[in-house]
């Protein structure tokens, strides 16, 4: 950890650049705080919505998964918690998730029912998929989503508003678990979180739900 100017925002108040890029290149590991801080009026809010969400289907296969990315995916999960990133249960929007993590103003990863199976949709930085590493649609590196998943056809890709930027779907638990776990892919999820993070407080913070959030900081 090292010692930030005042006016630095985001991870940046308490995590030099050389750090982080140290940490999505999987050459450091940052350490978290020992304990959380935590609204038990915010943990209460969603208590009723978080047991619905336990009685579907695809739970166990959320949570073990939403474990998997708090661990590898998000810089100091406790120590960031709410006001750097969140996640929503059962968000209330048109496509229906069953969980959403988000940081500043941006998605950052949903997953949603796909039959008794899930899918996910990631949203990343166009750059970290072209083969020269410009954020160019049309030097997009096809084949590289696809040496991500278990089989190609469990992943597409789609281009929302905005510059360097890219959406990628998986479907299938055990896909996206390999998504997860590519390093190539793992580096690209980093480097968007992060770039999300360090632009300062999470604009979500009033529908975190802490139910959820125990099991990617690892409660």
């Amino acid at each position: 950890m090292s010692a930030n100017p005042p006016s630095a925002t985001g991870v940046r108040a308490f995590v030099s650049l050389g750090r982080q890029r140290d940490w999505i290149e999987g050459r450091a590991d940052l350490r978290d705080a020992d304990e959380r801080s935590e609204s038990l009026e915010l943990r209460f809010k969603y208590a009723a919505r978080f047991q619905k969400f336990l009685r579907r289907p695809q739970a166990q296969d959320v949570l073990e998964i939403l474990a998997r990315y708090g661990q590898s995916c998000i810089p100091m999960p406790r120590r960031t918690e709410r006001y750097y990133w969140s996640v929503s249960c059962l968000p209330s929007t048109s496509d229906k998730p069953l969980v959403r993590v988000s940081a500043s103003w941006m998605e950052l990863f949903t997953l949603y029912a796909d039959g008794e199976d899930i899918s996910a949709r990631f949203i990343l930085h166009l750059s970290d998929f072209t083969a020269d590493g410009t954020p160019i649609p049309g030097h997009l590196d096809e084949g590289f989503p696809e040496q991500c998943v278990t089989t190609p056809e469990d992943v597409g890709h789609f281009f929302p508003r905005g510059a360097d930027m890219f959406g990628i779907n998986v479907r299938g638990a055990a896909s996206i678990r390999e998504f997860l776990a590519a390093p190539r892919a793992l580096r690209a999820i980093r480097t968007f979180n992060l770039t999300h993070m360090n632009r300062g407080r999470n604009a979500y913070q009033a529908s975190h739900c802490y139910s959820v959030a125990d099991y990617l900081v690892g409660d």
